[in-house]
């Protein structure tokens, strides 16, 4: 009962041209009384945050379904895309989970993260990222998600079926070394041994070398002094 509701809010939310519900509608919609709402939610709010964490579930469940390919350069685009999907798929229900008004950060959208910068962390040991995962991460975090609200808010102003690959394309195109990048080469490009550095950096944290804890925090704070990385 619980799902079929989430699902019917869900399908609510998604025609309604003022994107807002009303309990009662969801309840008609299937066919039980308000009491079954309250007794399961609360109220319209307990509805709605959970209707955030029903979507975050589906969201992460294609992330985490997606098995590491051989490439985690294919699966760093892979991964933009299926953001996309998810978003164009589920208009309303982004929008609830990519809402500015939360007061503390789901913990779903840090995980989500925290997954995107697993991907970067082995582009980086395959000496193919051109800045730190976590900026990496950032950028194209940030990134995925105004395109996807876009499309999924505007979509009479952002028309271009191909935007969102216009976009990645040009995001990755300035985290990547060039030969990896869909796009040219940007100015700028960064210096041969950062790259170096952050790939021999990324291959210690995930499988430390015969060095004692003091000696490989030593290397690895050189490492990230190469790299440009905050402390």
């Amino acid at each position: 009962m619980r799902t079929r509701m989430l699902d019917a809010a869900e399908e609510l939310l998604d025609a309604s041209p003022d994107r807002d519900i009303a309990t009662r509608a969801v309840c008609d919609k299937v066919g039980v009384g308000a009491p079954v709402l309250y007794r399961l939610f609360g109220d319209k709010n307990g509805l709605l945050s959970a209707l955030v964490d029903y979507g975050f579930d589906r969201y992460l469940a294609t992330k985490r379904a997606a098995a590491p390919s051989a490439d985690p350069v294919v699966d760093l685009r892979n991964g933009w895309d299926t953001h996309v999907e998810f978003a164009m798929a589920h208009p309303a229900v982004y929008r609830l989970m990519f809402s500015p008004g939360f007061a503390t950060v789901p913990s779903a959208a840090q995980e989500a993260m925290r997954l995107l910068r697993e991907v970067l962390d082995r582009c980086a040991a395959a000496g193919v990222l051109r800045v730190d995962p976590e900026t990496a991460a950032q950028m194209i975090m940030s990134a995925n998600i105004g395109v996807a609200l876009n499309l999924v808010t505007q979509p009479e102003n952002y028309p271009d079926p191909e935007l969102s690959r216009r976009v990645r394309d040009a995001v990755h195109a300035a985290l990547l070394v060039p030969e990896r990048a869909a796009d040219a080469p940007t100015p700028g490009d960064r210096d041969p041994l950062v790259v170096a550095a952050l790939q021999l950096s990324a291959v210690l944290r995930d499988r430390p070398a015969e060095l004692g804890e003091p000696e490989t925090a030593l290397l690895l704070h050189w490492l990230d002094t190469l790299a440009g990385q905050p402390r």
